[in-house]
């Protein structure tokens, strides 16, 4: 299979490795295309840095005991005291495996749970806004569940006690929308589609005075986060 110049199918295939829903020999192949891709490997860490802070946002949940056996014989893990005990104490390289191993597993069993949490949320859109350094500052979730946009700050400079973090949809022309203010770290604003429609690829966030932008029609103060709004 030739997938140099299939941009949906690589944007696919590189979703489902991160989530771990990419298995087998599909799973096998591509890694091996890793090997040889460089751009292949742009997308795949590109898809890690969107989908990985949302785990954040999952709530806490208690697998059924039938997963934990399913994962025990995938890896070998035959409740036997004395083999256990041998690996435990002595073999190093069969941790640093496992743990490579329990990293795919993981992805895919926080899917598996979310999915069968009925209060979860139902995550169909997803941003993550960069500083003018391209470093991750805040996480945004369009929750269609609950209809609400969830926001999380990751790691931001200080706001001065005199401004607000002001959050905005920015369509493709006309001004832009105000989702909000953030008064913390996180928060949580309704989901419109008045706010955010077809038409908005792009989320920013500007510094304005306390409270928000004092205009009605758009923001006054500088961007200082900003990223694609993307549909899952």
């Amino acid at each position: 299979m030739n997938i140099r110049n299939n941009i949906v199918l690589r944007q696919k295939l590189a979703a489902e490795y991160v989530l771990g829903t990419l298995r087998g020999g599909a799973r096998r192949r591509f890694e091996t295309w890793l090997h040889q891709d460089a751009d292949l490997r742009r997308l795949t860490a590109e898809w890690q840095q969107r989908l990985a802070p949302m785990a954040e946002f999952a709530g806490d949940a208690q697998p059924p005991k039938s997963v934990w056996r399913a994962i025990e014989r995938r890896l070998g893990l035959e409740r036997k005291a004395s083999a256990w005990q041998f690996w435990l104490n002595e073999n190093l390289a069969f941790w640093r495996s496992l743990g490579m191993v329990s990293t795919g597993l993981a992805a895919l069993l926080l899917v598996v749970v979310v999915t069968r949490v009925a209060d979860a949320p139902a995550i169909s859109y997803v941003a993550t806004l960069t500083d003018d350094k391209s470093q991750s500052a805040m996480l945004v979730t369009a929750d269609q569940r609950h209809k609400a946009l969830e926001v999380r700050l990751l790691s931001a400079a200080p706001v001065a006690p005199d401004k607000s973090l002001h959050l905005w949809a920015v369509p493709k022309s006309g001004n832009p929308r105000s989702l909000g203010v953030l008064a913390s770290n996180r928060g949580s604003f309704p989901l419109t589609d008045k706010a955010i429609g077809a038409d908005v690829a792009l989320l920013a966030v500007t510094l304005e005075p306390k409270g928000g932008s004092p205009d009605p029609n758009g923001p006054t103060g500088p961007i200082v986060y900003k990223g694609a709004w993307m549909r899952l």
